[in-house]
């Protein structure tokens, strides 16, 4: 197809690249009726008549939009909603597809604007056939954002390839509570984490041409009960100092170039909804001049669902006043636009002035534009394969380990024990295509090779008799193959218990979207699997592949050593045999604690005082079984010192703190140095500690490493008692260790000078390098 097809029948100055892109904007723009710039503002998303049911979106089934394409598409198209995502379809016929899809919708506006066509990216490209990675709280277990900044070009790549505009991911939502379906989407519970590794995925994203979305801003994560969709009770303060902090860092420092609000009510205002969040803090403070889109029908659940409004017109009145740009998955609050602007009621053009800006920075303004359309691509090459096992590889982590891993070679013979061993969904995430998708089809078709930790097992431990037993399924009540399970590990020299997830979507999961839990225990019988085993003497390898953190106070302590993986994608396998075995020196930590018991909410590392530990004033204790930032090697690596450049800075000021660690093992280590600060004395209750840095340091055997981190004074602001970002003089510590509760070294630092409003940007991040 050559570009004088594609061409619309209407040129003017908006096609002249010569001239900037404002201007060309600003012409389109003068010469748009009312109804042409709605369009811009709308979306459409084709679903088949004999898609076979379940949503992929919340309240999918009940949600209708334009009678038609033709309909949708008549004054002009704002986005596509995901041409490969929907249904399985093969490359060439999803590039068809899309092409000619692009086609009418050109062909349709009298300027010839294509849509911008968009996808879900979260653990890789949301489509038939292409690679699946590991799941984002394993982004965060790695401790790597470089590594994901790879993974996030890579996906670019693939969604370029195919004609894709924009990714709707990531999602920084801050880890609150464990319980909550959700958490395997998210990076993990600490602020900095979340956002120094989200930042490195909109960077990588962004490189390839594509458009990153953050996600769900902002409260989403902090729901009450942990329920998916659930009311949030959280003051301006907890909000400023622990959920917006990752987006605004992907804002100012990664140029992220769209957000999408969240469906939840914060304090009784849905986000959608927000004049403060969408225009007054995201725009006007922090400068973001993306496109805001909402979440799927986000904007008519201002009426069906939160109620303040009485129809869906008012609904797009609400969310347009607010900042929304763009609606999706369909058109429906959006759809009366066009006649409240002839009514005097409305002014379309800001936001249709966003998005054709956001259109013509990707090339879809220019004369000759033509889809991207590469059908021959290959969504699962073997370097995407690469980059998932790495990946996966560094997000292992070993919990406790009293010697038995890795396996020894007199370990001649392993029973293998669970359903997670044999069902390779387990090692995917919800937002996956095989869970997302390809679960309402049924059958076995996963659309690429996911091997089995059993598979992997048997190729890893070679010269050993590997045996297998399911015990027990992921969920149910089903305990007739606990006795085989148990006869098995009786007769074996040891034996690996695998237990854990199966994502899925509304209910239809262990976790995953609308897939919230009552408490932490195990899903099923799978406890009760683990303690029969255990009650053999075999020597038990516990290897818990899940989406949340689960509550092993009760099985951990009696296991001869415990793996934690978080959805490793489809190299998983590979990954945690290569751990066993010991190929893999495991380097991955804790981005959530693991807890001790299964009740309900639990604190995070970060909390306060009063969230700690309080004997004589509470019966229950908080304190995890496992900490955040925690995870071992199959080495050792000592904390030789933490030194400050200098006693004291100013309150505008920096330090150096240099770490110094030493192998005294005897295998090489890729050690995790992680560095906390403590408050003394503040206006407002701070956290005991919180993350200010970290590092992954590779160590040989017999190597001392030193890792610098430069601490501007920023880093230890908080918001005031007024809600103003201030810096206070006064007495801190620093601290360095494997762990956020394992902190060997440290030094006290102080700040002087009068106190710091900080109104503006501000250092963010705490860059580090290594000697």
């Amino acid at each position: 197809m050559t570009a004088d097809t594609w061409a619309g029948p209407h040129s003017g100055p908006w096609h002249d690249t010569g001239r900037p892109l404002a201007e060309r904007v600003d012409a389109l723009l003068a010469a748009m009726t009312p109804e042409e710039k709605a369009g811009q503002l709308g979306s459409y998303w084709h679903r088949p008549a004999d898609d076979p049911g379940g949503d992929v979106a919340p309240m999918e089934s009940d949600m209708t939009g334009p009678a038609s394409f033709e309909a949708a598409i008549e004054h002009g198209l704002g986005h596509l909603t995901r041409v490969f995502g929907t249904v399985p379809v093969s490359v060439p016929d999803g590039v068809a597809d899309l092409r000619a899809r692009q086609a009418r919708v050109v062909r349709a506006s009298r300027f010839g604007i294509p849509a911008i066509a968009h996808e879900e990216c979260l653990t890789g490209f949301t489509a038939y056939g292409a690679t699946v990675y590991p799941t984002p709280l394993a982004w965060g277990a790695a401790f790597d954002p470089g590594l994901v900044e790879e993974l996030a070009t890579a996906i670019g790549r693939d969604l370029r390839a195919v004609g894709i505009d924009q990714g709707l991911s990531p999602v920084l939502d801050v880890v609150r509570d464990y319980r909550w379906g959700r958490v395997e989407e998210s990076i993990g519970e600490d602020p900095y984490l979340v956002a120094t590794v989200a930042a490195a995925y909109v960077r990588g994203l962004q490189s390839t041409g594509l458009v990153a979305t953050l996600k769900h801003f902002a409260g989403y994560s902090a729901s009450r009960s942990a329920r998916n969709h659930g009311p949030v009770a959280m003051g301006a303060r907890e909000l400023a100092e622990l959920l917006l902090p990752p987006f605004e860092l992907a804002i100012r420092e990664a140029g992220a170039g769209s957000v999408m609000p969240s469906y939840a009510a914060v304090d009784g205002v849905p986000p959608t909804a927000s004049h403060a969040l969408l225009t007054s803090l995201l725009r006007e403070q922090w400068g973001f001049d993306g496109t805001i889109v909402s979440d799927y029908w986000a904007v008519p659940f201002l009426r069906r669902m939160h109620r303040i409004t009485a129809d869906d017109d008012g609904a797009g009145l609400l969310a347009l006043a607010a900042g929304v740009d763009v609606e999706l998955p369909e058109t429906v609050g959006f759809a009366g636009l066009a006649a409240r602007v002839r009514e005097g009621a409305v002014v379309l053009d800001a936001a249709a002035r966003r998005v054709l800006l956001q259109k013509g920075r990707l090339g879809l303004l220019d004369p000759d534009w033509a889809p991207r359309a590469d059908d021959g691509v290959d969504l699962d090459s073997p370097a995407n394969r690469a980059l998932a096992r790495r990946l996966a590889e560094r997000s292992v982590v070993l919990l406790a380990n009293d010697g038995t891993l890795p396996l020894a070679p007199a370990a001649s013979r392993v029973a293998v024990v669970g359903t997670t061993a044999v069902e390779p969904r387990t090692f995917l995430g919800c937002y996956s295509f095989p869970n997302h998708v390809l679960a309402k089809h049924g059958g076995d078709d996963l659309g690429v090779a996911v091997p089995t930790l059993l598979e992997a097992l048997r190729v890893e431990l070679a010269d050993a008799t590997v045996t297998h037993a399911t015990g027990a399924a992921i969920t149910g009540d089903d305990r007739s193959g606990v006795a085989a399970a148990v006869a098995l590990a009786a007769e074996s020299d040891v034996a690996i218990v695998t237990v854990g997830d199966l994502a899925g979507l509304f209910g239809r999961g262990t976790s995953g979207e609308g897939c919230d839990a009552p408490d932490l225990t195990l899903p099923g019988v799978q406890a009760e699997l683990v303690a029969a085993v255990l009650d053999t003497g075999t020597p038990v390898v516990l290897v818990v592949v899940s989406g949340r953190p689960y509550a092993l106070g009760d099985l951990a302590p009696r296991c001869a050593a415990v793996v934690q993986a978080f959805f490793p994608g489809e190299e998983g396998g590979a990954a945690i045999a290569g751990v066993l075995s010991g190929r893999v020196d495991p380097s991955g930590r804790l981005p959530v604690a693991v807890p001790r018991t299964a009740s309900g909410a639990l604190p995070t590392y970060r909390a306060a005082p009063l969230d700690q530990r309080t004997d004589g004033i509470s019966n229950l204790d908080p304190a995890p079984l496992y900490p955040f930032g925690h995870g071992l090697s199959y080495t050792t690596v000592t904390y030789e010192s933490l030194l400050l450049d200098a006693p004291s800075i100013p309150a505008d000021g920096q330090v150096e703190v240099t770490v110094t660690v030493r192998n005294t093992g005897d295998r090489p280590a890729d050690e995790v140095v992680q560095l906390y600060l403590t408050d003394h004395v503040a206006q407002t209750v701070r956290p005991v500690r919180e993350l200010i840095g970290y590092r992954r340091v590779p160590v040989a055997v017999g190597e001392t490493r030193r890792v610098t981190f430069t601490v501007h004074a920023d880093r230890t602001s908080f918001p005031g008692l007024d809600l103003r970002r201030v810096v206070e003089p006064g007495t801190f510590t620093l601290a360095a260790g494997p762990s956020s509760e394992t902190l060997p070294v440290g030094a006290e630092l102080e700040l002087t000078g009068a106190p710091r409003v900080l109104d503006g940007p501000r250092v963010m991040t705490t860059p580090s390098r290594l000697t």
